[in-house]
C-alpha cells in the first residue's frame, strides 16, 4: 500500500487528518516546513489516538521547489492542506495571495508530475461566499471575486489560489484528479499545543482577553469532520472535479453565540468569556449548505455546540488556559 501524502503535516487540520489515515491503517508521508516540527507532529498524531509508526516526516516548503519531487514519489494519493492562515490580516496582500497561489500550482505540478491520482485541496468557505449576494445562500456553484471592493488578503488569496488550482488542472493536469474542500470557520479538539487562529479565539474567550465578541456571522465545522470528509473526497470516484462545503448543519452562528454554547457547556471555566458583542449595524445570516457533501459522500458533521465545548475542554487539557482555565 503506497504511502499517503499530507502537506502541512503540523497544523490543525493535518494532524487530524494524519491521525485518522494512520488509524485507519494508512501508512502517511507528511511534509513540514522544517523538521524541527517533527517531535510535535508525532507527540500531536500521538494524542489523537494515532500509532506514529507508519508516520515519514520531510521538509518542503510552499515557496521553494526544494523537496517537492521527493515528498511526492511513490503518493497515488495527496492531501493539500497547507496554506499561510493569519492571526492579523497584512499589510501588503502578496504576502498571503502569492504563497496560497504558488504554494498550490507547485504541489499540484509535483503530483501530477509523480502520477497521483488523485489530490485532495483544503481551500475555503472564503473562496465561496465572500462576495455578498442576495440572500446570502451560499453552494458550491458560487464564488467570491477577488475583486471585491474592501475584501480582505486572505479570503482574496483563498479565492485566487483555488481558481488558479482549477485552472492549472483543468488545462495541463495529466491524469490526476482534483477534488476542493472548502470549509467554513473550523473548530474543534486541536492536537497540538501550537494554536491556529480559530483555537487562538476560543482560548482568548476562555481567558478573559477578549471582553467583546466580534460582530460576525459565520458558518462553523469541526476540524475532526474536515478530516472526515478529506478521507471521502479521496475515496469517492464521483467527487473527482467537484468541491464541497464543509460546514456544520443548522443556522450560521456568531462568536457571541459561541460564547453562550461556552459558558452553558463548561461552567466556571467560561466565566470570563464575553456577554457583548462590539456596537455595528446588524449583519446577514449566511446560508450555506452541506447538501453535496451529505448526498454525495455520506458525510455527517457534528453538532456545533459538541465542536464548541470539545474546542475548549482540549484547550484544558494541553494546559494552554490562562487564569480561571487552569483551575
Amino acid at each position: 500500500m503506497s504511502r499517503v501524502l499530507v502537506t502541512g503535516g503540523s497544523g490543525y487540520v493535518g494532524t487530524q487528518l494524519i491521525a485518522a489515515l494512520l488509524r485507519a491503517g494508512r501508512p502517511v508521508r507528511a511534509t513540514a516546513r522544517s523538521l524541527a516540527r517533527e517531535a510535535d507532529l508525532r507527540a500531536a498524531v500521538r494524542r489523537g489516538g494515532a500509532d506514529d509508526a507508519g508516520l515519514e516526516v520531510v521538509a518542503a516548503d510552499l515557496m521553494s521547489d526544494d523537496g517537492w519531487p521527493a515528498a511526492v514519489a511513490g503518493c497515488a494519493e495527496v492531501h493539500h492542506v497547507a496554506s499561510p492562515i493569519p492571526v492579523a490580516q497584512p499589510d501588503d496582500p502578496d504576502e498571503l495571495i502569492v504563497p496560497a497561489r504558488e504554494g498550490t500550482l507547485r504541489v499540484l505540478r509535483a503530483a501530477r508530475d509523480a502520477g497521483a491520482r488523485r489530490v485532495v485541496l483544503t481551500s475555503s468557505f472564503a473562496a465561496v461566499g465572500y462576495t455578498p449576494k442576495p440572500g446570502a445562500e451560499y453552494t458550491e456553484d458560487d464564488w467570491t471575486d477577488p475583486d471585491t471592493p474592501g475584501l480582505a488578503p486572505y479570503p482574496r488569496s483563498k479565492a485566487i489560489a483555488e481558481r488558479a488550482a482549477w485552472d492549472l488542472m483543468e488545462r495541463d493536469g495529466g491524469g490526476t484528479e482534483l477534488v476542493v474542500v472548502n470549509p467554513t470557520f473550523i473548530l474543534g479538539p486541536t492536537l497540538t499545543s501550537a494554536l491556529g487562529s480559530s483555537a487562538q479565539l476560543v482560548k482568548a474567550m476562555l481567558d478573559g482577553a477578549l471582553a467583546v465578541a466580534p460582530r460576525a456571522r459565520f458558518g462553523v465545522v469541526d476540524v475532526r469532520d474536515v478530516a472526515d470528509l478529506h478521507l471521502r473526497a479521496m475515496a469517492a470516484p464521483e467527487a473527482a472535479g467537484r468541491r464541497y462545503l464543509a460546514v456544520a448543519d443548522g443556522p450560521a452562528t456568531s462568536f457571541l453565540e459561541v460564547a453562550g454554547v461556552l459558558r452553558r457547556g463548561l461552567g466556571e471555566l467560561a466565566a470570563r468569556v464575553p456577554t457583548s458583542e462590539a456596537e455595528g449595524a446588524d449583519l446577514p445570516r449566511p446560508v450555506i449548505h452541506n447538501d453535496r457533501a451529505r448526498e454525495e459522500l455520506g458525510w455527517r458533521p457534528r453538532p456545533v455546540e459538541t465542536t464548541v465545548v470539545e474546542t475548549a475542554e482540549s484547550l484544558r487539557e494541553l494546559g494552554v488556559l490562562g487564569g480561571a482555565g487552569e483551575r
